[in-house]
């Protein structure tokens, strides 16, 4: 599908006023078309059943590249798979290189919910997201925290999946005194799940570490205890 038709299909669906409403909350200069999540879903269903893998990478590039709200949403949807096959790393190469481009929660998280589905294919892809742990860029640190949430959802992990919690516990613990409040927000996130799976854990490490978080952050991080 050429690019331009995916965008006529977003546009057809625009809504000024909501797309109005939508820059307010997210305090944004992007475009916006107005439109919303679940259209954007049965738009990208459409395109992911008629289009090839290679296809797909392509629109999702492109509208990646459009940067417009509903676009990069869209982009991240082409790829939010539990399996792509025969090959999905030119997919987690390419989710990997919008990083740089995350300015706020909304795109940057759909982007990571594509990215869990690789990092879940592949758990050894666990060595890449821990050197986003070291950036400069807030929102990258904060990919990590929020690409590995699958891991603390688990009820009955396998061993190197209880390993991937402990790995991403101990990057919590060194962003417990990051001062940003999105940084804050995804641990307190991650303890949060984790608690309703392994409640004698997160209590651990708040007694090791939750003095250290902010005061929203802990109350959030025990919600569930």
């Amino acid at each position: 599908m050429p690019v331009e038709q995916a965008l006529a299909a977003l546009e057809a669906l625009a809504d000024p006023a909501k797309a109005a409403d939508m820059a307010a909350y997210h305090k944004s200069t992007r475009r916006f078309y107005g439109v919303s999540v679940p259209q954007i879903d049965d738009l990208t269903d459409q395109w992911r059943a008629g289009c090839t893998l290679e296809d797909r990478l392509a629109l999702a590039a492109a509208l990646w590249a459009a940067d417009i709200h509903e676009t990069r949403i869209a982009a991240a949807k082409l790829l939010t798979q539990a399996r792509i096959r025969p090959d999905d790393e030119g997919a987690w190469v390419l989710i990997q290189s919008w990083l740089p481009d995350f300015d706020g929660w909304a795109i940057a998280d759909h982007a990571m919910i594509a990215g869990q589905k690789r990092l879940v294919w592949q758990p050894d892809r666990i060595a890449t997201v821990e050197g986003w742990t070291q950036s400069p860029q807030m929102w990258t640190r904060r990919a990590a925290m929020v690409i590995t949430l699958p891991f603390a959802k688990k009820n009955n992990p396998k061993p190197e999946e209880t390993a991937i919690r402990e790995r991403v516990l101990g990057w919590a613990a060194s962003y417990a005194t990051d001062p940003d409040w999105f940084i804050q927000k995804s641990v307190a996130w991650w303890l949060r799940d984790l608690s309703k799976h392994d409640a004698a854990r997160v209590r651990l490490w708040l007694e090791e570490h939750g003095a250290k978080l902010k005061n929203f952050a802990r109350k959030e991080a025990a919600k569930y205890l």
